[in-house]
This record gives C-alpha cells, structure tokens and sequence, in this order.
C-alpha cells in the first residue's frame, strides 16, 4: 500500500461529530459514530501535513472517500463485539490450564454467552512470546472436543466460534465441527495451504499482525514508524488473501497489539488505530492481559490486569462495529455499553 494515506485526527462524537459533518467542517470515520476534523497526509507531494478535514487535497480524496466508507460487518453480528478468549492449553500466559478440559471450557463458554458475549475465540497452541510450536494432531486433540460440546449445546445454537491457529488441516477441521470463524496470527501465511482452505469454506478471517513467529518475533521489533508499517504490511496480507480467492468482505484486520513490538510501539498503535480505515475491514484488537498492562500498571499477575485490559481495549470503539478480544466478557461488556452511551446524540 504505497498510495496516499490519509491518518484521521482531532475525533469528534455524538452530537458534536453530526453538527461538524453537517457543516462540511469534518468527516466520519468508517461511517460514525465518531467523525474527524483533521487529517494527517501520508504518501504523496505534501506527505506529513496536517490539514482540515474539510480541504484535503484531490491527490488524497480518494483516500478520505475510503476512510470514510463503512466497513463490512464481515460476516458477524453488527456493532462492537466482545469475543470472549478461550485457551486449551497448559501454557498460556493468562489462563494457560484452566480451559485444558472439556467441561471447565464449556462452563466458561456458558458463563460469556450468559454475559451478552456472540463470540467465542478457542485456541489450541500458545502464542505468547518464546511459545513452542505444537503438533497438528496435538492441537486439534486440544480444541476438537470443545467444538463438538459447544455445538451439542442448545443453548449455544447462535454462538459464533472462532478458531485460533496457523494450521491448515486444523482450520479445515474445525469448519466442518461446525466453528465459524478463523483467527491467524500469522495472517495465513504460515502454513501454505491456509488461504485455500478458508476460500474454499468462505468463512470470516481474521489476520492478525506479526513478524516472524511467536518463537522469534522479539528479534523483529524495529520500525520507521509502527502505525504505518502495520498498517502497509498487514494491507499486503490482505491482497494476498483476496488473490487467493477469499472475499474481501469476509476479512478482519488485527494490529497485532504485543507481536514484534515493543511497549512503545503496542502504545502508539492504540493511539493511532483510526488509521486502519484505510484497509475498509472491520477491525479486531486483542490486548487482553498483555505484559505490556504489567509493565504500564505494574502488575506482575496477569489475573489481576483486567482493568488495565478495559482501558487499553476501548481505544477500537472510535469503529462502528469493533471485535474486543478479551479473556474478562462480564467486564468488557459494561464498558462498551457505557461508550455506547457516551456515543449517542
């Protein structure tokens, strides 16, 4: 993606975003609620100016009518979505071994949808940082018998599961066991046959940011500028997907929040998020628990990081329609209903 950016700024809401785009004096991002009345210029003669929303050059309209374009709901429900974290796995950072078993990972699975959580993100191989890889085998032995409770569950006939992992036959596997949704944090770009099987089950996908592996990505935290590194390189993954025959309409984009970066760089692309407009997905973040929360809040038990986990995670609700990842649902929840309310007129 080296054509012009534009990077929206100066965010208005409610009733001030409606009286500002009514008077030409800003535009809305991604199609409201919130609206913006400064632009920063990327790419281009004049690259890095900051100019009123209102007088963006030519050069860049084509850019602000993408900006400003609603994004496809992608195949879930409408409206912020809290997707609720599953880990079947003895060694995640947070709640490594408490999902391990079939039963305790229902219950939780019952207690978010209880909650108002529609999605549902389960994952059979730890990805935080220095994880080992785990076998095909071994990570569908995982995850496979928590798809099939799920959906033996009447209670749960509109849940949306979403399947966390980088391989191939594991995705396949786990759309025909009746999950949704596939979450690649490497952007399907690990296991070669991955684009094809999600083209072939026209599923929503989500492609998360990352350099390297979760074994190496420490070594590949170097940026000119993060938030439009990411946001070029992940735009590269997404032609790539499209080419390979998935429907752009069906992507979600993920900055990647803890993957190949440091502190400050998980920081400023929380800051700069709007910026992922100009991919016209619907955007995803996941900063739950995170050992960048530890560091900021100093907290060493990843248990005790959940309100540094709703702070962080709210900066995705300048989007209409965001995907929160979180392992706390009954929190998440209350937060986004009151920055809902802050949103109305």
């Amino acid at each position: 993606m080296n054509n012009p950016l534009i990077e929206p700024l100066a965010l208005l809401r409610g009733s001030a975003a409606q009286q500002a785009v009514a008077a030409g004096q800003a535009r809305w991002l991604a199609g409201g609620p919130h609206a913006y009345a400064l632009a920063r210029l990327l790419g281009g003669d004049g690259a890095g100016r900051i100019v009123p929303a209102c007088m963006i050059a030519p050069h860049w309209a084509e850019a602000a009518r993408r900006v400003s374009l609603p994004a496809p709901d992608a195949g879930l429900p409408p409206g912020p979505q809290v997707m609720g974290i599953i880990n079947v796995t003895p060694d995640s950072f947070s709640d490594g071994g408490q999902h391990y078993r079939v039963r305790p990972a229902l219950e939780s699975i019952q207690a978010m949808y209880a909650a108002g959580c529609r999605i549902v993100d389960i994952g059979g191989e730890s990805t935080r940082p220095g994880a080992p890889a785990v076998s095909v085998d071994e990570e569908w032995r995982r995850i496979g018998p928590v798809i099939r409770a799920v959906r033996d569950c009447s209670t749960l006939a509109d849940l949306r599961l979403s399947i966390d992992t980088r391989q191939a036959s594991v995705m396949d596997r786990a759309l025909d066991a009746g999950a949704d949704v596939i979450n690649d944090v490497s952007a399907l770009t690990h296991d070669p046959a991955a684009r094809t099987v999600v083209a072939r089950h026209g599923c929503p996908v989500m492609l998360m940011h990352m350099r390297g592996t979760p074994a190496t990505m420490a070594a590949h935290a170097e940026y000119e500028d993060v938030a439009v590194d990411v946001l070029r390189e992940i735009s590269v993954r997404v032609n790539e997907a499209v080419a390979a025959g998935i429907d752009r309409a069906r992507i979600l984009v993920d900055p990647g929040i803890g993957f190949a970066k440091t502190m400050a760089d998980n920081l400023t692309l929380l800051a700069r998020l709007p910026l992922l407009a100009n991919l016209g997905c619907r955007v995803v973040v996941g900063v739950s628990r995170k050992r960048m929360l530890g560091e900021i809040c100093h907290e060493p038990d990843a248990l005790l990081r959940d309100p540094a986990t709703v702070a962080a995670s709210l900066s995705v609700m300048v989007f209409p329609h965001p995907v929160l990842r979180v392992h706390n649902v009954g929190a998440m929840m209350q937060a986004v209903q009151v920055s809902q309310g802050l949103d109305r007129p």
